[in-house]
């Protein structure tokens, strides 16, 4: 019982120092692995070894895939691809359902790009479609932010699955991952634009313009970057690794599907998440176009590092936290009362719906999450056929619910949007609520066929 209290007393320290006095995330994931050791009472020549052992391991098992990642990510958005991939996906939608075509492109776009960037980047379609529809731009808002979120914490390569994944030694089903972080994903943006849908029609004050501020319009926007490259080529640099990563998994089926020898060894090669992506990332250098690519490359890889680097920190910091929790008597403790509970696939999503709604990060919401529940698997009946990868699902759900004052997304998407602060938690913050929770019901109703 004493061990459970020291557990508590952890989150909720790791939640007040991010929270309230702004410390990083990584100082805190660290020193409480740190404390955490000594309080659960750890030898003191292992104390030491834990925590380096398992910073350096997840380092080492996704840091190459998440710098990757992110540099794709970045490339698509200084480039115009993110524009050329949502000017495809309105030839192929039209406007007729404008909330519908705009959560789909925030659902797609979201793949490779940060959902705060690609809310910024798509925000003037969004009002350029609600002008064209004549309907309420706080629904389209809405459509657009939860399509975003959905896949931002479900669908690798967005860096917070990808760091779950590795937590919860996943990282080698990353093919079944995305097919079923897709399925997962596109239910609860479904069930968000529902609740868009109910602002359809409803005229909602918003914020005047600042005076000092010119609104762009989307033409300005495109004619920003010049000619678009194609939609074949935005669409490849993230198509790309998705293909060859579910074809990897595809080929290490029981039965091997797709044969054995060279072909075999090709396909899984490839198909492993550092050289799909590597691949990826080759293929989205072809969407610089003009003079100084050199330069406006080594720039955006640059960018991408900075990016990549606080993530890469947070990730590995969360391991060493869940690495000491791994050695301690909690686990045991944890054991045999979950088990007890019934709860199953409810406590990854419960425990990451409550740290993303105290500290505000999904991204540390699901690097905690899931470092606290390797060791829980099995008790809680998720170690076998694809419980992981559904643990790793449960969480993503979680880490939507719910996005409010404390959380960067909430603020650029009410700003971006002149949304007034109290509609936007009469708005927002319950679409996050909704998706959340219809994302977790999509996760329970797979696991009672796949585990």
């Amino acid at each position: 019982m004493i061990d459970l209290l020291i557990l508590v007393i952890l989150v909720v320290g790791i939640v007040l120092v991010t929270a309230k006095w702004k410390i990083s995330p990584f100082l805190a994931l660290l020193g409480a692995a740190l404390i955490g050791a000594f309080a659960f009472r750890l030898p003191v020549e292992e104390i030491v070894p834990t925590i380096t052992t398992s910073f350096g391991n997840t380092m080492g098992n996704i840091g190459l895939v998440i710098l990757f990642g992110t540099m794709i990510g970045v490339i698509l958005e200084r480039s115009g691809g993110a524009i050329a991939m949502a000017d495809s996906l309105i030839k192929v939608m039209g406007t007729r359902f404008p909330t519908l075509t705009m959560s789909v492109i925030g659902y797609i776009v979201s793949i490779p790009v940060f959902c705060d960037s690609g809310f910024v980047i798509l925000n003037s379609l969004k009002k350029a479609m609600a002008e064209r529809a004549k309907v309420s731009l706080v629904a389209m808002s809405i459509a657009l932010m939860t399509g975003l979120y959905a896949t931002h914490t479900m669908v690798p390569p967005t860096p917070g699955p990808l760091a779950a994944a590795s937590n919860l030694n996943v990282s080698d089903s990353l093919g079944l991952l995305i097919g079923l972080g897709l399925v997962v994903a596109a239910f609860s943006a479904a069930a968000a634009l529902i609740f868009a849908n109910t602002f359809l029609k409803k005229d909602i004050d918003l914020l005047p313009l600042p005076a000092e501020e010119v609104e762009v319009s989307y033409e300005d926007l495109k004619a920003q970057y010049g000619k678009l490259p194609s939609g074949f080529m935005a669409f490849l640099p993230i198509l790309l690794p998705i293909v060859l990563i579910c074809l990897s998994s595809v080929a290490k089926l029981p039965g091997l599907p797709l044969g054995e020898g060279w072909f075999y060894a090709t396909v899984v090669f490839l198909g492993t998440p550092v050289i799909a992506l590597l691949l990826g990332l080759i293929a989205a250098v072809f969407l610089l176009r003009g003079k100084g690519k050199l330069a406006s490359f080594n720039k955006q890889i640059a960018d991408a590092i900075l990016i990549a680097a606080p993530i890469l920190l947070i990730t590995s910091a969360g391991a060493a936290f869940g690495g000491v929790l791994g050695k301690s008597t909690i686990t045991s403790f944890l054991s045999d009362n979950l088990a007890a509970l019934g709860l199953g696939i409810a406590v990854p999503f419960i425990i990451s719906a409550a740290l993303k709604t105290a500290q505000g990060s999904s991204t540390v919401a699901m690097v905690t999450t899931s470092a606290m529940l390797l060791p829980l698997l099995e008790p809680l009946g998720l170690s076998t056929g694809a419980g992981p990868v559904l643990a790793v699902l449960a969480i993503g759900a979680g880490a939507m619910v719910v996005s409010h004052a404390n959380d960067s997304y909430f603020w650029v998407v009410s700003q971006f949007s002149r949304i007034p602060t109290a509609t936007a938690y009469k708005t927002l913050t319950p679409a996050t609520a909704i998706q959340g929770v219809a994302g977790f019901f999509a996760v329970w109703v797979l696991s009672l066929f796949l585990i």
